[in-house]
């Protein structure tokens, strides 16, 4: 297992994530089992291949889907969904590997029926946002087409050569803030949904990252500890991917922020008591005006639970589960931030008084509760 606990360094700069691009259209599915992909939150039995066709199986009901192991960020993507009878479904993309993938990033919805006036639930819906243009599906035992073209922030889409969507996603504060990148998958709901014939054509990349954490030897490339209480020594640990901490500091970026979005997930126990702060200015008080602080705290009658922005404003208590990973986002540009927690704007606040540029650190406030992040991205803003 790699392994690395904080020691101070002078190394080098994080560095910008990259998904590795195939150059023209390449299959997804190569018709004969599910390599490249994995089911997520359902039994092995959920999905299954016959006849060169993904199946869904009874017991893909809801929360089961199927993802890709491969993430894509922009694409044009085509398939074949066959409907035969009642059915429900849908195609995911931007699915994030934690957390609900509808919420987090998209889904385009699969419905039998067809509606003379289209709904945000509708067949081709953006669900549960955008309802399409129109609804064209054949749903008397047939195949159908379906294309999604995602280049941020356009996405378009067609069912049976038609166009039903074609949105930019930044004028829908419902949708503005979705993963930009992540799996495709595919729901089934427990209905006999088949897919086949699935191919991408991956489109330049656009969403530029600043990599805080991705593996144990970026805790020495880009972090310090700026916070740490001898009564309960600080401890920041890299296991591989997961950057582990317990006891009561702070460890912070070496690099200064001021606007900026930040992507991580976190996981915790019953209880635990953490947080995110932003615009440090290395000031070792919990909240002062100086620097802010995102709670991360899992209890719904807290003063101030996960997503709050401590001593300031409360938020409203997001969808997590104890011991789960969850995706945890938040912005701050100018007097205004914003937290996201599993793709649910929870808390909005347009009064920061501070707007100097200061350090993003991770907060252990609690001996005994440790809890956990990866995939901490930064971007400018």
């Amino acid at each position: 297992m790699q392994r690395r606990t904080f020691l101070l360094s002078t190394a080098a700069l994080a560095v910008t994530p990259a998904i590795s691009r195939a150059a023209g259209p390449q299959p997804l599915f190569n018709g004969k089992d599910l390599s490249g992909w994995h089911i997520v939150d359902g039994p092995d039995s959920a999905f299954y291949v016959e006849d060169g066709a993904i199946c869904a199986s009874p017991s893909s009901g809801w929360p089961a889907w199927l993802a890709s192991d491969r993430r894509f960020e922009n694409f044009d993507l085509s398939l074949e969904f066959f409907v035969g009878g009642w059915s429900d479904g849908g195609v995911y993309f931007s699915a994030p590997p934690f957390g609900p993938p509808t919420a987090c990033g998209f889904k385009v919805n699969i419905f039998q029926q067809v509606d003379a006036e289209p709904k945000s639930n509708s067949m081709g819906a953006i669900f549960p946002v955008v309802a399409p243009s129109k609804v064209n599906v054949k749903n008397k035992g047939e195949w159908n087409t379906m294309r999604i073209r995602f280049d941020w922030p356009t996405l378009q889409v067609w069912t049976n050569g038609e166009k039903i969507q074609d949105l930019d996603v930044r004028q829908n504060p419902e949708l503005a803030h979705r993963l930009r990148q992540g799996s495709i998958g595919l729901e089934g709901l427990g209905y006999p949904l088949k897919y086949r014939n699935l191919r991408i054509e991956e489109l330049p990349p656009t969403d530029k990252w600043i990599v805080l954490f991705n593996e144990a030897s970026d805790i020495e490339k880009n972090w310090l500890i700026t916070d740490n209480r001898k009564s309960n020594p600080v401890r920041f640990v890299g296991y591989g991917p997961v950057l582990w901490c317990d006891g009561a500091g702070n460890l912070g970026t070496k690099e200064m922020f001021d606007d900026f979005e930040l992507h991580l997930y976190i996981r915790g126990p019953r209880q635990h008591n953490s947080g995110v702060i932003f615009r440090s200015n290395g000031d070792k008080a919990a909240s002062i005006e100086g620097k802010y602080e995102i709670q991360v705290h899992n209890v719904p009658e807290a003063h101030y639970p996960t997503g709050s922005l401590y001593h300031y404003k409360r938020s409203r208590y997001p969808q997590i589960e104890d011991e789960k990973w969850y995706l945890f986002q938040m912005g701050a540009k100018g007097a205004n931030c914003w937290v996201r927690v599993n793709g649910e704007t929870v808390m909005e606040y347009s009064d920061l008084k501070n707007l100097k540029p200061g350090r993003i650190e991770l907060q252990a406030h609690q001996p005994g509760k440790w809890v956990e992040f990866r995939e901490i991205w930064v971007k400018r803003i």
